[in-house]
């Protein structure tokens, strides 16, 4: 192998691995582009691994570099999740993952990083593939980012979900043993702490929808995590993840099936928030501070103040300047139409997956929403 060793290290990736490969070639319907670009991730992620193996036994100290009290955002996918990071990336006192990063979780060394070259042609090359990924989820290769590269090595996550059809790998996902992944995700972190010098002071500040579906294993490799839990109306919810994955896909293949995104991934959010519900209510210990979509969209300053006094930390005035900058040159779903009846959805059947009632009504249930 071009990474020096004979056999790709580790083995709890090994059948995710194999049955994601099946899923590829059986179910996923891959055009010939489709074909080239999972060949290329897949084996770009095994090269990765190598190299994160020889890393870390190179340097023993990468082991060393502190990720203490981290703020997690924990909410569905289109929920503001990116809003909010990147209003709180403003903030040099956190540090984040960027676009570069997550793209090729592993580090080459530390110095100049080769990483931001190829980054920068994937990002273009996917715009140009489908200019509307880029409208739904604008993004660079120095824009903070979530951490899904970095749960894709452990052959873990909803990346893959997001761009193919792979209901075997989906439930293997949701039934496997999560920790080892969580485990790499913390290892990686330390790794590019390492990489970029970071000063041991910043707090982590990690983002990823994936994470709704495993908070206990994210607690167990963090057990000093601090939570801010978004939440959005479901029925938005449900549009935008469909928009979002239905477009991604098109890259991939020619035969996308628009009523079937709309179910599985309807069945997908309801299932994740059930699980961070439960979570939850089962630690209390755990500090948690609930946010709205709305609240962060229509009155961040507000949003920002709540965060900064549950964290404890005092709000500079420049950092507030500096959100504000951000939010002015901001261009997230600007061009972001889509049709829930597209997806086989209507409002009435995403609120009863929900337990919610009809607006107006009554709730006589759990709402899987909340918290």
């Amino acid at each position: 192998m071009k990474e020096g060793v004979g056999r790709v290290p580790g083995r709890r990736w090994r059948e995710p691995f194999r049955v994601l490969l099946a899923d590829l070639e059986q179910e996923a319907q891959l055009s010939p582009l489709g074909r080239v670009i999972a060949n290329g991730q897949l084996i770009k992620l095994l090269r990765a691994r190598c190299r994160a193996e020889r890393l870390l036994e190179r340097y023993p100290e990468i082991a060393d570099q502190p990720i203490t009290r981290p703020v997690v955002i924990l909410g569905p996918m289109r929920s503001g999740t990116t809003r909010l990071q990147r209003l709180l990336a403003c903030d040099p006192r956190f540090a984040v993952t960027r676009l570069f990063e997550t793209l090729e979780p592993v580090p080459f060394g530390r110095g100049r990083d080769r990483r931001l070259l190829a980054s920068a042609g994937i990002t273009a090359f996917l715009r140009s593939a489908n200019p509307l990924t880029h409208a739904i989820h604008p993004t660079g290769p120095r824009q903070p980012e979530e951490e899904f590269g970095h749960l894709s090595l452990s052959m873990h996550g909803a990346q893959f979900e997001v761009q193919w059809n792979v209901p075997g790998f989906a439930r293997l996902c949701e039934t496997r043993d999560t920790r080892p992944v969580y485990t790499e995700l913390r290892h990686l972190l330390q790794l590019n702490a390492w990489a970029r010098r970071e000063r041991r002071e910043r707090a982590w500040l990690l983002k990823c929808p994936q994470y709704t579906a495993d908070p206990d294993a994210l607690l167990h490799a963090f057990p000093d995590a601090r939570l801010l839990c978004l939440t959005r109306d479901p029925v938005a919810v449900a549009g935008s993840s469909a928009s979002l994955v239905m477009q991604q896909r098109r890259i991939h293949s020619n035969q996308v099936d628009p009523a079937a995104i709309g179910e599985e991934w309807l069945r997908k959010t309801v299932s994740r928030m059930e699980r961070t519900s439960r979570f939850r209510q089962a630690n209390p210990q755990v500090p948690q501070l609930d946010l709205s979509y709305e609240e962060v969209s229509a009155d961040w300053r507000s949003a920002m103040r709540r965060v900064y006094d549950f964290l404890g930390w005092e709000l500079p005035q420049r950092t507030v300047a500096s959100m504000g900058r951000y939010l002015q040159t901001a261009k997230a779903h600007r061009n972001h139409h889509y049709d829930l009846e597209q997806f086989g959805l209507s409002p009435r059947a995403v609120r009863a997956a929900f337990h919610q009632p009809a607006p107006g009504q009554q709730s006589r249930s759990f709402d899987a929403c909340s918290a």
